[in-house]
């Protein structure tokens, strides 16, 4: 110990000692897992008023680790109908140079999809159409079919007989009366065939759903009676043309028109099939063209088996499935 010149002992200035800032960890965004799982990183710093580095290190992770918050799950995406169909129709053959579009309607939902794009040639589906037309003409001038007619169209409809279907051609005033009445159904891409040639009317397949809504749906300019009387032909198609959107219902509660047409300049087919069929406690109104395949049988299984794709696509649209892949 140092003593002054007078004896006494000299006492040493105090040292201020530095304050010590206590280490506060504060966490840092660093990143997140596929799975939602967020993740931070202690980061040391000082600073004044912090509290003391021994509550500190025993609060926080050290600077290198990572510490696992709450997951953050992202809800999954929307997958609208029409997404679905397409993955659905992935799994549908389409052969080299043939082309097919279908439209559908959950009754009860309300939802609808369509596939594929472009116009066909109706072949015999039109009959309906011709039919429709009819019944909008007599409802307009107050009058009921006639005997005659009545013939005709049971002869068309449930046969597909083409000397019928010519005879109420001429009398709905064959494309000018098509096309007119079509107008007043909503029908916006659909033209008759030129002259006595009312297979080769172009439609699209949402204008034939656009038609089976006329026939099947309560907002028609079809009254119930007209609407009915063509429901119940439909219903009691001739045996050898079970076939067609038949195919997507799970019973016997379906009700249809069918077309098939060999083109003269090409040899290849025509197939389409319209109609509702009941799947799964569901109506649902179906609408497939096709054309361009070489054998009316791979035409039909065409239309069958993109029927089958449409109805399940919106079976999986009210179930909530979120996947595109069918």
């Amino acid at each position: 110990m140092d003593r002054d010149r007078s004896g006494r002992r000299r006492t040493r200035p105090l040292r201020r000692r530095p304050f010590v800032y206590a280490a506060v960890a504060s966490v840092v965004l660093v990143g997140g897992t596929a799975a939602g799982t967020v993740y931070v990183k202690a980061q040391a710093h000082t600073g004044p008023d912090l509290v003391s580095s021994a509550s500190a290190a025993s609060a926080s992770p050290s600077a290198d680790e990572e510490a696992p918050v709450e997951p953050v799950t992202a809800p999954a995406p929307e997958v609208s109908p029409d997404a679905l169909l397409a993955g659905a129709m992935t799994s549908v053959s389409v052969q080299d140079g043939a082309a097919v579009s279908v439209s559908v309607l959950d009754v009860d939902s309300g939802e609808s999809a369509a596939y594929g794009e472009g116009a066909f040639d109706t072949a015999s589906i039109v009959k309906v159409d011709i039919l429709a037309t009819l019944l909008l003409q007599a409802q307009d001038a107050g009058r009921e079919l006639t005997a005659a007619e009545k013939a005709h169209a049971t002869l068309m409809i449930e046969n597909s007989d083409n000397t019928a279907a010519s005879t109420l051609w001429d009398a709905i005033g064959q494309a000018d009366g098509l096309d007119t009445a079509n107008k007043t159904f909503g029908l916006t891409s659909t033209t008759g065939g030129d002259g006595a040639l009312w297979g080769l009317t172009q439609t699209t397949s949402a204008d034939q759903l656009t038609l089976l809504r006329q026939v099947f749906g309560d907002d028609s300019k079809l009254d119930e009676t007209s609407r009915t009387y063509v429901r119940g032909l439909m219903g009691e198609i001739a045996v050898d043309q079970h076939w067609g959107v038949s195919a997507a219902a799970d019973g016997s509660e379906w009700a249809l028109k069918n077309g098939w047409l060999a083109r003269s300049t090409t040899g290849l087919w025509d197939i389409n099939s319209i109609g509702r069929v009941t799947a799964d406690g569901h109506d649902y109104l179906v609408a497939v063209l096709s054309n361009g395949t070489t054998t009316k049988a791979k035409g039909i299984s065409l239309v069958e088996a993109t029927a089958k794709a449409a109805v399940a696509a919106l079976q999986g649209a009210s179930s909530g499935t979120a996947s595109a892949s069918g």
